[in-house]
């Protein structure tokens, strides 16, 4: 039987020397990296080591020559003494492959009461021999069986061929439902005249963003007896989408929705509804516009209503204006504040990102406040066109 040396030996060793220790004074030892925590263990040792040069007949180990101390040096400068941080080193840390003899010794002294050489010749702790490799038992080839593999299962003829007719059958169905619904799509596309024209991006950049409609369609609305000269403005908020556009138009009492499409280079038709919650199309409007028209100001010619209560609306042909404010960024209403209260309409806020760019109040108004001239010309009773010629409906200047 051969004992453990090196590093494998002092672990051991120090791990019953501190659980030794533990029993033997109830003090517990705080087993990291803090050499102070093994310093009572190693003055326990270091009385032992240093008495290893007059021992050695007695206690069976190596024999160590006498330190004279001249100078009387006390613990730890004494030539055998064991400090906490060798003992922390040689445990915790691991790093000691070759540990010094005394050391070793003083450790089998105090747990078997002999040295290294006494016990490796009566070892009375199986855990600091080094344990033999078993015998390895006898091998003999493997027998290997081969098993033949089970035959695929092949699918009978008279169910292969049923079963691949009906798949053919179920594909040539779902192709012939997929052309149809093609052929439809193009045929409502061409006979609809839908997206007959491709934008540039030059159109694209020029349609989409906030606009400004400026509409004399109140002074239509029989049931309002002052509506001689009343405008309203509405905002517009356009985007770009696959071809076409759609967008959301705030008026000062409804709202529309719609979409638009480039009919030819620069020349927009617009198509809208009033917004609500049915499943139906309610006064329905179209419009054309020449996007390349000069100046800030573009009239649009509309089919549209007069937005009276009940019975009262009335399709006309009116001359609208559009004015665009910028692009990008979204816009939001303002509802249920003070603001609203205050001004009496609908308020509008465009914001790009967190800023608010600009504010739209939107309310029926007077054509005399409007300060633009030319503004004031394209929207007067002169731009209304009734179905029929009618006296009283269209108020003129007294």
């Amino acid at each position: 039987m051969q004992l453990k040396t090196g590093k494998e030996e002092i672990v051991c060793l120090l791990t019953k020397v501190l659980e030794h220790y533990e029993l033997q004074t109830g003090h517990a030892i705080s087993r990291n990296s803090n050499r102070k925590n093994y310093e009572e263990v190693a003055k326990m040792l270091s009385e032992i080591s240093n008495n290893l040069p007059h021992t050695a007949g007695t206690l069976q180990h190596e024999v160590y020559p006498p330190d004279y101390n001249p100078k009387n040096l006390e613990y730890p400068f004494r030539k055998y003494d064991i400090t906490g941080n060798q003992i922390k080193d040689a445990y915790f840390n691991r790093i000691v492959a070759n540990p010094r003899s005394f050391l070793v010794d003083a450790c089998y002294i105090y747990l078997y009461g002999v040295g290294r050489k006494g016990f490796e010749a009566n070892p009375v702790d199986a855990d600091l021999l080094v344990k033999e490799e078993a015998s390895e038992p006898e091998t003999r080839p493997a027998v290997v069986t081969l098993v033949s593999p089970a035959p695929a299962k092949v699918i009978p003829t008279k169910i292969f061929w049923p079963v691949l007719l009906l798949l053919l059958l179920a594909m040539a169905f779902m192709y012939y439902q997929w052309n149809q619904a093609s052929q439809q799509l193009i045929t409502i596309k061409k006979d609809m005249q839908l997206l007959p024209y491709v934008p540039t991006q030059a159109e694209i950049d020029s349609l989409e963003g906030i606009w400004l409609c400026y509409t004399g369609s109140p002074q239509a609305r029989i049931s309002d007896n002052n509506r001689y000269h009343m405008v309203v403005s509405n905002v517009l908020d356009v985007k770009y989408k696959d071809g076409y556009f759609t967008f959301s138009r705030y008026g000062a009492s409804f709202d529309h929705v719609g979409y638009m499409q480039f009919e030819a280079p620069w020349l927009v038709s617009i198509r809208s509804s009033v917004k609500n919650n049915k499943d139906s199309i309610e006064s329905p409007r179209h419009s054309l516009m020449r996007l390349n028209t000069p100046g800030p100001f573009l009239p649009v010619i509309s089919a549209s209503w007069n937005f009276d209560i009940g019975p009262r609306n009335q399709i006309i042909g009116i001359r609208e204006v559009y004015e665009k404010q910028g692009s990008g960024g979204k816009v939001e209403e303002v509802i249920n504040t003070l603001e609203n209260a205050s001004c009496r309409c609908k308020v509008i806020n465009w914001y790009k990102g967190t800023a608010k760019v600009k504010s739209f109040y939107l309310r029926n108004g007077l054509l005399d406040s409007v300060p633009n001239e030319t503004l004031k010309k394209l929207l007067d009773e002169n731009s209304i066109l009734l179905p029929e010629p009618k006296e009283g409906i269209i108020l003129q200047r007294q």
